[in-house]
C-alpha cells in the first residue's frame, strides 16, 4: 500500500486528573482574582489594509518575521518566555504532572517492522530517549542489532530520524534526517551489512514518498528548489518535482522524472508498483485528497507515461496490480470509499471490488494473495482480509475499542504486522500470518500501571443543528461521577483526519490525577467519509466550532464537568479551533490551551505549506471566502470588554509548517485586549517544530507546563 500524499497533519494532543475533595477546594482557588500580568510592551504598527471593501488591521504584522533572522523579533519572543516561565514557575501541579508523565513514557515501546528481504527493521525505544532507535534483524527470531540511533545526532536530542524505507532486497537503507523539527529532510544510504554511509545526500526534501527501484539501483523522490538564502522557512512551496538518484552519483546529477511548471501548486510523489514495472505518480494542489494519477514504465528510457486520473475529483490510493489491471481504494461515487480495479489500457472503466458500506473504509493493502481492509466503525477500528476479487475471507478480530494500523506487505509474502492501542492500553504490535488468519504478539510493552484502572466510553451528543456527533471520554476508576470533574475537551475537525482512540502518556497523566479527558469527532474530520469531512470545511467551517461547543455544553449538562471545570485543547487546525471557539463563548470555558494554530485567516496561504488548505479554508483572496474567514478568524476576531478565559499558546520557533507568527500575533493581540485578568500567555519552543521529531524530554515539559496551567484554572488539584 502506497502511504497517501500530503496532508495537513494532527498534532498530538496531551492529559491529566484529581480527588474530589481536592477538586472543590481548587475550584474556589481557581475562582478567586487574580493579579493583573506586566505582559511585555509588543509595538503595535499602523498596517491597514483594504480587502474587499473592508479595512483589515494587522498591527502585529512586524511579527510574521523569521525568529532567527529578525533581532527585533527574537527580542520579543524572549521577553514573552520570561514571563511565561516566571507565571509557569508559580504553579504547584507543574512538578508533579512531569513526574508522572516520565513514568508512564517510561516503557519499551517499538514501532511496525518492515521486511525487506530476509530482514526486519524496526524502531525501539527504551522508555525515555529523546528519539527511538532504528534496529534491524536477520530473520524473525534474530537478535536486533542497532541500524541508526539518532540520540548521537545532536545534544539536544532535537535532530530526529524521519522516514526510511530499506532497498526491496534489504541491502540498503535511504533514510531522512529532520533537524529541530522542521519539514525540510536531508536524505542519506546506508550499507545495512557494515552499517556505513555512502557518499549520497539529498537536499531540499520535503512532503516526499521515497521508493528505490526494484533493481536497488536507486530511488525516486520529491523535492522542492532551493529556496532564497535566509528564506527556508518562509517562503511558500512551489514546483514540487521527481526525481531519480542513481547510487554514487551526485545529487546534481539526478534524473528529473516528472514535474509540472505549467502547475506549479501541484505536489507530486511517486512510489513504485507490487511488480516493479511502473512508477506510479501521484498528484495533489491541497489538502482535500483529489488527486490526479500519471504511470510511468520503469527502466524505459523516455517512455511515454500514461495519465490515469486528470480531473483531481477524487481520492485514488494504489493497493496492487497484475499487469496492467490495477486496484484502488477510492471515494469516486462513493463518500465512504469502495475497492475498484481499472485495466490501466481504459483509465476511463472501474469494475468494483468491495462496495461502500456503513464503516468508512480507511486502507488496503495488499499481503501474500489478500488484501486487508481497514474500516472506521463511528470512529474505532475494524478490519477484515478480503480475496483479491474483493470476496471476503474473514474478519480480524482486534483486542478492544481503539485504533489498529499498518497491515503493509508484499504480494510475494503472507506476513504482516499491525498496531493496536487505545486511550489506556499502549501500542502492542501484532504479526498477522493472511495464509492462516492467525496474529501474534510480537512486541509488547511492559507497563508500569493497569490499563483496567481506567474507563473509556463513546456517547454521542447533539449539535446546535442537530447532528449526531460521537465523543470519547476517558476517567479513572472510583471517581465521583455525582459532582463534575476538571475536564479538558480536545477536538480538531479538518483535513479529514479522523481522531481515533490512541495512547498518551501525557494525557493519561491527566486522567490518572484525577480529571477527565474529552476527544470530540467534530464535522470537517474523516470519521463518516467525505459528506463528514465536506460538513465542516470552506463555508461550513462554522459547524466545527458548533459541534465544540455543543460539547463543552453536553459535558456540563450532563455533570461530567461544571462551568469554570472545563478547558479546551487543540493544535493546528485544532488551534484555530480553541482560538475561535475562545472567541465565541468565553463565558464556557475556564482555560484554553491553543498550539501551533492557524491564528490569521487571512494570510494563511501566504507562508510555506499553507496555501494547500485552502482545500479546507478557502482563499483569502476571493471574496466570499475572505468574509467567511474573518467572521471566525481568531486573530480578528478578539472581543474586548468579554471576561475571557486563561490562555496557554504554545508554538515553537522552527515551525515551518504553520510559521508561529500566527502565534505571536495572536498572543500580543490576547494581551492587548481588554478581556479579563487571567492570563494569557505565550510559550515558545526553541529548537522545535510542528510536531514531529520533538525529543521525549520537551514533550513532558510542554505538556507539564499546559496540564499544570488547566488544572489551575479547572481547579484540578494535583498532588
Amino acid at each position: 500500500m502506497f502511504p497517501k500524499a500530503f496532508r495537513a497533519p494532527l498534532v498530538l494532543a496531551l492529559l491529566m486528573s484529581v480527588s474530589t475533595a481536592a477538586q472543590a477546594t481548587g475550584a474556589a482557588a481557581a475562582s478567586a482574582p487574580a493579579p493583573a500580568l506586566a505582559y511585555p510592551d509588543t509595538q503595535r504598527g499602523p498596517v491597514i489594509e483594504p480587502q474587499f471593501g473592508v479595512d483589515v488591521a494587522d498591527p502585529y504584522r512586524w511579527l510574521e518575521d523569521d525568529v532567527r533572522v529578525s533581532p527585533k523579533v527574537a527580542e520579543w519572543v524572549a521577553a514573552q518566555n520570561k514571563v511565561t516561565d516566571a507565571y509557569l514557575d508559580t504553579l504547584s501541579g507543574r512538578d508533579a504532572f512531569a513526574k508522572r508523565m516520565t513514568e508512564l513514557f517510561d516503557y519499551e515501546r517499538f514501532g511496525l517492522p518492515y521486511k525487506a528481504g530476509a530482514r526486519y527493521f524496526y524502531t525501539r525505544n527504551d522508555g525515555l530517549q529523546p528519539q527511538s532507535v532504528l534496529y534491524v534483524r536477520e530473520g524473525l527470531q534474530g537478535e536486533g542489532r542497532v541500524l541508526i540511533d539518532p540520540n548521537a545526532w545532536a545534544r539536544d536530542g532535537a535532530t530526529a530520524l524521519a522516514e526510511w524505507t530499506p532497498s526491496k532486497d534489504g541491502r540498503y537503507l535511504l533514510y531522512a534526517v529532520q533537524d529541530g523539527g522542521t519539514d525540510w529532510r536531508i536524505l542519506r544510504v546506508k550499507d545495512v551489512a557494515t552499517g556505513e554511509n555512502l557518499a549520497d545526500e539529498i537536499r531540499w526534501v520535503k512532503f516526499s514518498e521515497l521508493d528505490w527501484a526494484k533493481d536497488g539501483s536507486g530511488f525516486y523522490y520529491s523535492r522542492f528548489p532551493e529556496p532564497a538564502e535566509g528564506a527556508a522557512f518562509q517562503s511558500l512551496n512551489a514546483d514540487h518535482a521527481v526525481y531519480f538518484h542513481r547510487l554514487g552519483t551526485p545529487q546534481s546529477g539526478d534524473t528529473l522524472i516528472h514535474a509540472t511548471p505549467d502547475r506549479p501548486k501541484l505536489n507530486n510523489s511517486a512510489a513504485v508498483t507490487d511488480d516493479g514495472k511502473y512508477l506510479l505518480v501521484t498528484a495533489s494542489e491541497g489538502t482535500d485528497e483529489r488527486y490526479g494519477l500519471t504511470l510511468y514504465p520503469t527502466g524505459k528510457r523516455n517512455a511515454k507515461p500514461t495519465v490515469l486520473v486528470d480531473d483531481f475529483a477524487n481520492n485514488w490510493q494504489y493497493v496492487t496490480n497484475a499487469g496492467p489491471r490495477f486496484t484502488f481504494l477510492t471515494n469516486k461515487d462513493a463518500p465512504r470509499q469502495r475497492l475498484v480495479s481499472m485495466d490501466i489500457r481504459r483509465p476511463g472503466k472501474l469494475t468494483e471490488l468491495v462496495a461502500e458500506s456503513e464503516a468508512t473504509l480507511v486502507g488496503a493493502s495488499r499481503v501474500g494473495d489478500r488484501i486487508i481492509l481497514s474500516y472506521l466503525g463511528d470512529a474505532k477500528s475494524e478490519a477484515e482480509m478480503v480475496a483479491l476479487d474483493g470476496r471476503k475471507v474473514a474478519d480480524i478480530r482486534l483486542a478492544d475499542i481503539g485504533s489498529a494500523s499498518g497491515f503493509g506487505g508484499k504480494s510475494a509474502d503472507p506476513e504482516t504486522f499491525y498496531a493496536f492501542s487505545s486511550f489506556a492500553r499502549p501500542t502492542t504490535i501484532y504479526r498477522l500470518d493472511t495464509a492462516t488468519g492467525q496474529s501474534s504478539i510480537f512486541a509488547e510493552p511492559k507497563l508500569t500501571f493497569k490499563p483496567d484502572d481506567f474507563i473509556v466510553e463513546q456517547r454521542f451528543y447533539p449539535s446546535k443543528d442537530g447532528t449526531e456527533v460521537p465523543l470519547f471520554l476517558v476517567m479513572k476508576k472510583g471517581i465521583d461521577r455525582a459532582k463534575g470533574s476538571p475536564t479538558i475537551l480536545y477536538g480538531y475537525g479538518g483535513f479529514n483526519v479522523s481522531l481515533t482512540p490512541a495512547f498518551s502518556p501525557t494525557r493519561l497523566a491527566w486522567v490518572d490525577k484525577g480529571g477527565v479527558m474529552a476527544i470530540a469527532n467534530l464535522r470537517g474530520g474523516g470519521e463518516y467519509g467525505k459528506a463528514w469531512h465536506d460538513a465542516g470545511r470552506l463555508d461550513k467551517k462554522q459547524n466545527v466550532f458548533d459541534d465544540f461547543i455543543a460539547a463543552g455544553e453536553y459535558l456540563i449538562g450532563e455533570g461530567i464537568t461544571d462551568k469554570g471545570q472545563l478547558a479546551i485543547e487543540g493544535g493546528s487546525n485544532g488551534g484555530l479551533l480553541v482560538g475561535a471557539v475562545t472567541n465565541q463563548r468565553p463565558d464556557l470555558f475556564a482555560a484554553a490551551l491553543p498550539a501551533v494554530g492557524v491564528m490569521d485567516m487571512l494570510r494563511f496561504d501566504r507562508f510555506t505549506a499553507g496555501r494547500y488548505w485552502v482545500d479546507d479554508y478557502g482563499s483569502p483572496g476571493r471574496e466570499e471566502d475572505f468574509r467567511n474567514l474573518l467572521a471566525y478568524s481568531p486573530y480578528h476576531n478578539i472581543r474586548g470588554g468579554a471576561d475571557y478565559p486563561a490562555v496557554l499558546v504554545t508554538t515553537a520557533d522552527t515551525d515551518d509548517r504553520v510559521v508561529p507568527g500566527h502565534s505571536f500575533k495572536y498572543a500580543a493581540a490576547l494581551q492587548h485586549a481588554a478581556i479579563g485578568k487571567r492570563p494569557h500567555l505565550i510559550r515558545i519552543e526553541t529548537r522545535a517544530g510542528h510536531g514531529s521529531g520533538k525529543p521525549t524530554d520537551k514533550v513532558i515539559a510542554e505538556a507539564a507546563d499546559k496540564y499544570a496551567f488547566a488544572a489551575k484554572w479547572t481547579g484540578l488539584a494535583v498532588e
